[in-house]
């Protein structure tokens, strides 16, 4: 290859910005952050982090329908249906029926939910959601602008969170 067509080929390849570098390298760290929290809680508790939700949920606020499980973990009700699915089998959590309706279900906690939840540690989000009391109001909206960028980018604003 001639020196010609060599410093061709590198004025054609272009190196990320060290900003880039900067911006990619945090993204992976987070992602790694929350799959090294994920093996820890199926190696310790055999759960998902979901499903830890869930059960925190249901601990700090007793027995609650789907929707309002949802609500609180911030996911859509098809995806508290496959937790408490798993829940179940595991025995950390059961469906009541209390209503004469039939179909209105609540889900509870079973006492080896109870003891979990007592004994588990707090969701990988806790420590953003209490970060993110110290923060000011501007630095906040700045995080949103900049997530909804990145989302952007990657063209994933629209999916469903699990």
């Amino acid at each position: 290859m001639s020196t010609q067509s060599s410093d061709k080929l590198t004025k054609e390849i272009k190196f990320p910005s060290d900003h880039t570098k900067q911006i990619i390298f945090s993204i992976r760290r987070l992602i790694q952050a929350s799959e090294l929290y994920t093996k820890e809680l199926n190696k310790k508790f055999q759960i998902s982090a979901a499903q830890l939700n869930c059960i925190l949920t249901l601990y700090e606020y007793g027995p609650l329908p789907p929707s309002k499980i949802a609500d609180h973990m911030m996911v859509k009700s098809s995806t508290v249906t496959g937790v408490v699915d798993r829940l179940e089998k595991k025995g950390l959590a059961e469906r009541m029926r209390n209503s004469p309706d039939r179909r209105v279900i609540t889900i509870q906690l079973t006492d080896a939910g109870k003891q979990l939840a007592e004994n588990a540690p707090p969701p990988i989000q806790q420590k953003i959601i209490d970060g993110l009391k110290n923060i000011g109001n501007a630095k906040k909206e700045q995080i949103v602008r900049s997530l909804n960028i990145l989302t952007n980018m990657l063209d994933v604003q629209d999916l469903e969170v699990k």
